[in-house]
């Protein structure tokens, strides 16, 4: 088991028992590469990407702090390129300077704080076109919209609402190494004030002010053979 412990919100003053909050994963260690079967795109020597198996990671947590009502979880990527000029095109890259931005790929709330641990394959095992619409979860749960959701808007193939977990799938040509962080939040609120089909940046404003704490797991990926 691999594991990587948490900060908790710096404008709280936490107590003993809030000091050892941790998020760990047996799918991939902090810092490292994710395994393809976790991607929703994976290398093509040919064709330069592939769709991969979609599966989701393992995570477990520990450590929530007793006055804990619920937990979110949220996967972004916030290496993004902020133009796409130049992506997944022939003879072109995406420059490593050029900005960039962040890209939800799960977004989870209401997490009882009785469950810590989400199993591998658990809340995806596969590509869904047009996304997945009522993905399992923990009991209790509800699962918003990830953001290739607005990658694939227009696409008549693959346009849809995509909820739940879909994996790294980063541009081909990028110059850059793409992070993902899978960040488990602590919260008071025993329900999270979003309906519907909501998106991830509805809900870190939702929970401003009232994390209790947080942990943090990153990997990276990329699609791109020149880059490590």
């Amino acid at each position: 088991m691999i594991e990587q412990a948490v900060c908790q919100n710096p404008g709280r003053t936490l107590g003993t028992e809030e000091a050892a909050v941790k998020l760990m994963s047996s799918s991939f260690g902090h810092n490292q590469r994710i395994p393809e079967e976790f991607a929703f795109g994976a290398p093509d020597p040919v064709q330069h990407l592939r769709l991969s198996l979609n599966r989701n990671p393992h995570l477990r947590w520990s450590g929530a702090p007793s006055g804990a009502k619920s937990l979110v979880l949220v996967c972004v990527d916030t290496d993004v390129p902020t133009r796409a000029d130049d992506v997944n095109q022939d003879g072109r890259s995406v420059p490593a300077t050029l900005p960039r931005t962040q890209f939800h790929h799960w977004v989870v709330v209401d997490i009882p704080p009785s469950v810590n641990e989400i199993r591998e394959g658990a809340c995806s095992d596969g590509i869904v076109a047009r996304g997945k619409q009522a993905p399992a979860g923990p009991a209790g749960s509800r699962q918003g919209l990830n953001d290739y959701t607005l990658w694939f808007a227009g696409d008549k193939d693959m346009g849809g609402q995509y909820f739940g977990y879909d994996g790294p799938c980063p541009p081909w040509n990028d110059e850059l190494l793409h992070h993902y962080h899978f960040v488990l939040y602590a919260t008071d609120l025993a329900r999270c004030p979003v309906e519907g089909a909501f998106t991830g940046q509805q809900v870190e404003q939702a929970i401003a002010g009232h994390v209790l704490a947080e942990a943090r797991l990153t990997g990276t990926y990329t699609l791109n053979p020149s880059v490590r």
